[in-house]
């Protein structure tokens, strides 16, 4: 059995690519090298990896049980370059973390800054990520560390109980809503929105749940970050579905006002996960890190 981690490397971006093009673009491969090293790569396996279909390649079930191990294989390789290139240059390790994005401007990025500048032997690489992918990743050994809302359901985790944080429509003070507090989600999508960008799981889920209502949301302006968000609701240019922690400066100076949902996915019960068995020093060090920050750790007794 021969084949190299070029050849590995090329069958995962043909799986995500779906297509043999795609996959060799992604390798600055011509279409004729990845054809040649995916057909070595299958004899190799002695199993068909691909089912070449008109409207692409779709993964046979072989290919998905070889996607699976090639996914934790490629990320223990980067993880190892990382190390090793760390220990070079005075470092001593990496962890890796996906975060949904109530949990990582919430919770996450204050308590990380902390740790950061206490310990420059660690490095951490970030992603925003919608929670509903990132058990998976984490299961499939893309990152170390994984938090998110709801429960984890793999066995492939460990999972602990992180935080406990609330939904709200963050409006501007004084907004006639408020006086309904707490009110149903369909009522509040009658108003205008301000949403972050349409690729963060915050305004994806804003977008599902809405659906959900058979609703569309009205929104008037996506922006990047949280802090423009809650500036554009305290101008009153709309109002905006947050987590209550990432409101909560704003709140508490009275630069915007909170109006509850009555809800049951407004509360958010956000999960900690790290790969099955025991982690890396390193993630274990970040992981007890982030549980016990005082911010996070008063959260886990709200009512």
């Amino acid at each position: 059995m021969r084949y190299e981690l070029t050849d590995l490397r090329l069958f995962l971006a043909i799986a995500e690519a779906r297509n043999l093009s795609g996959g060799a673009e992604a390798m600055h491969l011509t279409a004729s090298s990845a054809s040649y090293r995916l057909k070595n790569l299958e004899l190799a396996m002695g199993v068909p990896l691909f089912k070449r279909e008109a409207r692409g390649m779709e993964l046979t079930a072989e290919g998905e049980f070889v996607l699976k191990h090639v996914r934790g294989l490629l990320a223990s390789v980067e993880r190892m370059h990382g190390e090793v290139s760390g220990f070079a240059s005075g470092l001593k390790g990496s962890v890796k973390l996906f975060a949904n994005s109530s949990s990582l401007n919430g919770f996450i990025v204050p308590s990380l800054s902390r740790f950061l500048s206490a310990r420059p032997n660690v490095n951490i690489l970030l992603e925003e990520r919608p929670s509903n992918t990132i058990e998976a990743a984490i299961a499939g050994h893309e990152a170390d560390i994984g938090i998110f809302a709801g429960h984890a359901e793999s066995e492939g985790v460990n999972a602990t109980r992180f935080a406990v944080d609330e939904l709200i429509i963050a409006v501007p003070p004084g907004h006639p809503i408020v006086e309904s507090s707490p009110v149903r989600f369909p009522a509040a999508l009658d108003l205008d929105f301000v949403c972050m960008s349409r690729a963060s799981s915050n305004y994806i889920f804003l977008r599902d749940m809405a659906k959900l209502a058979g609703k569309t949301p009205t929104i008037r302006i996506h922006v990047h970050t949280f802090d423009a968000v809650l500036s554009m609701v305290q101008a009153g240019v709309g109002v905006a579905l947050v987590p209550r922690s990432v409101a909560a400066q704003a709140l508490q100076e009275q630069r915007i006002a909170a109006v509850a949902l009555r809800e049951p996915w407004a509360r958010r019960e956000l999960t900690l996960a790290t790969q099955a068995g025991t982690p890396p020093p390193f993630v274990e060090q970040v992981a007890g890190y982030l549980l016990d920050d005082p911010a996070v750790a008063a959260t886990r007794g709200a009512p």
